[in-house]
């Protein structure tokens, strides 16, 4: 459920924050006053695509947020923040999104950055949007079968065919490997075992290269390594006077002092932590020193060495380059890999009769499955369509007819269990909703609506019966009066009553017989301030609501004859501000 909205900088939008309640949200206002503009910023933050115009004029920064919270049904919802490691706070969301006058712009969930593709799949967990926008579900045909399912309480027996369906899906690919000719087997395996015996022989260890990196670095460099060594050693202890030298007298020097004075026993100390420092020092040079020895013949090892360990990662890994150093990882992973595949080549023809065992019986299940899954699918598709068509001839689609369609997989790719099944993740058919709105025209896609008010109403239609059933939390409508009227409009106000007490609802509307059903009821007006014209919404209490619903029916909020009006509707169809 939408609880926050904040909107900076949007459109006519200056800055503007919004606390929203459950139940159905009404907006009204004047044609013109921005109430799209609400809607539009609701879309943006649901992920909508959109760029820099819709930054308010003399702004460089648009920026929507809001606080929603979450429902513990919400499985799809919580599945996904989950493979993405979000975590609600307190059953709550942080969802922001901005855009810039670059045209470059920021997504967050939680503080984790998202891309516009994740914002608006995870928002259609969360809100349906109908209208004429972008964001609505109805007309992604993925989401039909969904429906149908819900409606049928078919979703844990398609989550249990999906789950059947991956596993034979799994075997087959196996099969399909296991499959390849003895000769190509035998060849991929000789070359593989050619490729391991040759990393084998080499016998690289972690770490090595590195080594004898920094070992010849030493060996070809070594008269200047030398030079320097022998100046450290004449500077430490060699010459007269030498660090080790000046330090010890010091050191006696100071002994002395400090058995007259007994402040200078710290600093005493420490010149006889220096001077056994520089001891130790001049020990560990003077034994590296005696160790330095020039090795031609170590230096042209080593160099055989890398130049063997570099050819086999060049063959079998990714080259060196400035990016990817070489190391012997990429051997070692290589021989990992190949043994591996020579493990499964080996054991392809033990396994083949095996899998071929499984995927026989996991075909009969599957067409089992498929079988009931049609059947009760394609009953549940006729119930379906007998109320949603119901319904939406008390919309004012009198001559509306609404289809489920379940349309078998024949040419659909997929898996084929039986010789006349084919099937797809879900089961061997698509569903479809298809929609006459006219006497005597075809049923055709839900896309091919025209009118927005009319889409609402389907979607109105279709969200009443499967209010109990859908998961989805909140339901923007907008233009869904287009075109109705009278009786009709009451019996739309009806149905939002009728899914406001399961969902959260937000219909923009020009009709008072709608607006007066509002849980929560909000008025968006265009203002002028300092010469800018900007948008403001304001929730209205039970006078100024009376004085919009008069508004609303004859244009004059201050007219006694429409209050008298308004305060009929409110009477009969109204409900409490809050």
């Amino acid at each position: 459920m939408l609880e926050e909205l904040s909107v900076r900088n949007y459109a006519l939008i200056e800055n503007l924050t919004l606390s929203f309640e459950d139940g159905l949200n009404i907006l009204t206002g004047e044609t013109g006053a921005g109430k799209s503009i609400i809607v539009g910023s609701l879309s943006f933050l649901l992920g909508a695509k959109a760029d820099a115009e819709v930054i308010r004029t003399g702004s460089d920064e648009a920026a929507v947020s809001a606080v929603i919270s979450v429902d513990d049904k919400n499985r799809d919802l919580l599945a996904w923040l989950k493979e993405r490691e979000i975590e609600t706070e307190d059953g709550k969301l942080i969802v922001r999104r901005n855009i810039k006058s670059s045209g470059r712009g920021s997504i967050y969930i939680q503080n984790v950055p998202l891309t516009r593709t994740d914002l608006a799949e995870s928002m259609a967990c969360l809100f349906d949007l109908h209208g004429q926008h972008a964001h609505e579900s109805l007309l992604r045909k993925e989401t039909h079968r969904r429906y149908l399912d819900r409606f049928a309480g078919l979703e844990e027996e398609a989550a249990e065919f999906n789950r059947v369906f991956l596993e034979l899906a799994d075997r087959k690919k196996a099969m399909e490997t296991s499959l390849h000719t003895e000769r190509d087997r035998e060849a991929r395996i000789e070359i593989l075992r050619y490729a391991v015996d040759e990393i084998n022989r080499a016998a690289p260890k972690n770490g090595e290269i590195r080594e004898l990196e920094a070992e010849a670095a030493r060996l070809s460099d070594f008269e200047k390594l030398a030079d320097q060594v022998n100046g450290a050693a004449a500077s430490l202890f060699d010459a007269e006077p030498s660090v080790l030298s000046l330090a010890r007298r010091s050191r006696s020097a100071l002994e002395g002092a400090a058995a007259i004075d007994g402040e200078l026993t710290a600093l005493y100390k420490r010149l006889e932590d220096l001077y056994y420092e520089a001891e130790d020092l001049s020990e560990e040079l003077r034994s590296y020193r005696n160790a330095l020895r020039y090795d031609p013949e170590r230096l042209e090892t080593v160099e055989e060495r890398l130049a063997l360990l570099y050819r086999l990662k060049k063959k079998y890994g990714s080259p060196p380059s400035p990016g990817n150093p070489p190391d012997e990882g990429a051997l070692l992973r290589y021989r990992e890999e190949a043994e591996k595949e020579i493990e499964t080549l080996s054991q392809a023809v033990e396994n083949r009769e095996k899998l071929k065992a499984e995927i026989g019986a996991l075909e009969r299940d599957i067409a089992l499955r498929a079988a009931s899954l049609s059947g009760k699918r394609k009953a549940g598709a006729l119930k379906l369509g007998e109320k949603i068509t119901g319904i939406l001839g008390s919309l004012g689609m009198p001559q509306a007819r609404f289809s489920a369609a379940v349309l078998p997989k024949g040419l659909s790719p997929g898996l084929s269990p039986g010789p006349n099944l084919t099937c797809g993740p879900w089961g061997a058919e698509d569903v479809e909703f298809l929609i006459s709105a006219n006497a005597g025209e075809p049923l055709k896609e839900l896309s091919r609506i025209a009118s927005g008010g009319e889409l609402s109403r389907v979607m109105l239609a279709i969200k009443t019966v499967l209010a109990d059933a859908d998961t989805i939390e909140t339901l923007v409508f907008d233009e869904i009066d287009t075109g109705i009227g009278g009786e009709v409009a009451l019996s739309v106000g009806e149905y939002l009553v009728k899914i406001g007490k399961l969902k959260q609802i937000f219909c923009i509307t020009h009709l008072a017989s709608i607006a007066v059903r509002a849980d929560n009821h909000l008025r968006v007006e265009k203002k002028s301030e300092a010469g800018r014209t900007i948008t403001t919404v304001s929730v209205l209490n039970t006078q100024e609501r009376r004085e919009e619903i008069a508004r609303m029916l004859a244009g004059d909020a201050a007219a006694h004859a429409a209050l008298a009006h308004a305060d009929e509707l409110l009477t009969k169809y109204g409900r409490p501000a809050r």
